[in-house]
């Protein structure tokens, strides 16, 4: 039977509960366990795929097609636990059920109320991913631990349900068989020069007024959390003083969040409340990875491009990516968050200059798409490193058709509905949509790339399967005028319908993709394109400090001229 963790979090939002969740999965995996992780969300939305980038953050996407919360991409940075549709549920998921079940007289003429029916439906959920294989491989293990995280905070009304649930839930299979950690904030006011611990006290009393007593406390601060403090915290929490962990902000990387719970011992104290015997964790590729990021061997700056520049949340995984690749590479990565709207009102000469790469990551609507063509016009011109992902590819192909192909009005449908050469148009299943919400092109889908491509060299595979989450596509009916004039398709679908690669060879590193790599990025195991793309980044860095050497050019003219 599988044990049960449930991380709330209390006082605020944005502690970090997704974070410490996949650092504990981390953890428990490092001891031998079989891990996997659920992110229960109280919105009312089905899922966040209809969200505003500004409201939500990016949206994550998995294997199956699941659009879900970006905390399930740091399940997946942390852990090997495999991600499904189960990993995620909110409350319009919840109440979609609850009332289809209603409508199909399951309930029996009952009055369909929060408590049993909506307890029972989320109940279910937590208990359906400890039974249900994650995947068709026979020999995939049991299911040791179930790491659940409750999204928003202790004392929201929207959460309620959820918290309710877990209480029953934790009755229900034994109280030796659930565990409850509880996030919190320690602040520290600089007037009093010193931490607060009341918060804590009022979060936890919030969450013993549900009916949870959390068994651990991981207190997120700025400063040492001194002993006589953690002694206050467990006296008034009812908790053990060896359950109030400190969790100080880290400055340098999230990478250190695991190794400093570690060193607080939170997987031993979890294991020995479970009853899990498992031997110490070895984490020395995470001590390598972190030995690569505090002692790099270059630095590269990028430039990313996009629409929602000023929310980092929004291009969370591209981030990452980026940092993983570096990682790789022994490179530091300064990123320039570049918004395409500031591209169009001033120029991509003054914005872009001196940046050793250009990435155009996806989005939607018009906003900003003129500077995405004028950056990735730059990056070509210029030959800096270029990487489009999604509607970055997009903006690519518009890009080349206007400026290369001679098609001057070239554009997508998406944008320009009477363009007289629609470079990009609508997928042909897309046509009829009418629900915008879980209807795009989704999930993993197999790519077939041409052997010797950049892309083929960087996969070192002609068959690779990435996740996908796009309306529009390549038309099909330009592909030799492309190729012609030097853009080359070198990846496909296996039946050769959508083109999912296009490349300059002419350049030193041109390539845009259809689909979403960075979701498949480790910091552990950068994502091949990435790993190239950095690579070349670097290379382009050397080559321009070797020119600037030679010419006697001062080193500080090569830095970008706008701030990171």
């Amino acid at each position: 039977m599988a044990k049960h963790i449930f991380v709330t979090g209390g006082v605020v939002s944005s502690l970090g509960k997704g974070l410490t969740s996949a650092s504990i999965g981390m953890l428990l995996e490092k001891r031998g366990l079989s891990v996997r992780m659920q992110k229960l969300d109280p919105y009312i939305n089905v899922d966040p795929g209809t969200m505003s980038p500004y409201q939500h953050g990016e949206v994550y996407v998995l294997d199956d097609g699941s659009e879900t919360d970006l905390d399930l991409g740091h399940y997946e940075r942390f852990t090997g636990s495999p991600l499904t549709r189960d990993s995620n549920y909110t409350t319009g998921q919840i109440y979609q059920s609850v009332i289809n079940k209603e409508r199909r007289g399951e309930f029996l003429g009952k009055t369909v109320q929060v408590i049993p029916h909506i307890t029972n439906e989320i109940k279910g959920v937590i208990e359906r991913i400890a039974e249900t294989k994650a995947t068709d491989d026979p020999t995939e293990r049991p299911v040791d631990v179930v790491i659940t995280e409750i999204g928003g905070t202790v004392g929201d009304i929207e959460s309620l349900p959820f918290m309710e649930a877990i209480r029953q839930f934790a009755i229900e299979k034994g109280k030796q068989e659930c565990l409850f950690i509880h996030l919190t904030l320690v602040p520290y006011l600089k007037a009093a020069r010193e931490l607060k611990t009341k918060p804590t006290q009022h979060s936890v009393g919030l969450l013993r007024q549900i009916g949870i007593q959390p068994d651990v406390l991981v207190c997120r601060t700025e400063q040492p959390i001194s002993r006589e403090d953690r002694e206050k915290i467990a006296l008034f929490c009812n908790v053990s003083l060896e359950a109030v962990i400190e969790e100080r902000d880290k400055d340098f990387s999230i990478y250190e969040v695991p190794l400093s719970l570690l060193d607080n011992r939170l997987d031993s104290l979890i294991c020995d409340r479970l009853g899990l015997k498992t031997p110490d964790p070895n984490l020395s590729d995470w001590h390598e990875l972190l030995q690569r990021l505090r002692n790099p061997s270059h630095e590269v700056s990028i430039a990313v491009v996009g629409k929602y520049a000023e929310h980092r949340d929004a291009y969370k995984s591209i981030y990452e990516a980026i940092d993983h690749a570096g990682i790789a590479h022994r490179a530091q990565i300064r990123v320039g968050r570049i918004r395409s709207e500031d591209v169009e009102a001033e120029g991509p000469e003054r914005l872009l200059s001196g940046y050793d790469g250009i990435l155009v990551p996806g989005g939607f609507g018009e906003r900003g798409i003129e500077g995405k063509v004028q950056a990735i016009r730059f990056a070509r011109e210029k030959g800096i490193p270029f990487f489009g992902i999604c509607l970055g590819m997009q903006c690519a192909v518009v890009e080349f058709a206007r400026h290369v192909v001679g098609l001057e009005g070239a554009h997508s449908t998406e944008f320009d509905k009477d363009t007289p050469d629609p470079v990009i148009c609508l997928l042909d299943e897309q046509r009829n949509v009418v629900d915008m919400g879980g209807t795009m092109r989704l999930g993993a889908q197999p790519t077939r790339l041409e052997p010797g491509s950049e892309a083929a060299k960087c996969y070192g595979s002609s068959d690779i399967s990435e996740r996908h989450r796009h309306r529009y596509e390549f038309n099909n009916c330009y592909r030799s005028r492309f190729n012609a004039h030097g853009m080359r398709i070198t990846g496909t679908s296996p039946d050769d319908a959508l083109v999912e690669v296009v490349e300059v060879p002419d350049h030193p590193w041109f390539l845009a993709v259809q689909y979403h790599p960075e979701f498949k990025s480790k910091p552990t195991a950068a994502q091949p394109l990435f790993a190239g793309f950095v690579g070349a980044a670097v290379q382009h860095r050397m080559k321009k400090r070797a020119n600037a050497s030679a010419e006697g050019t001062p080193a500080a003219e090569e830095q970008p001229t706008t701030p990171s």
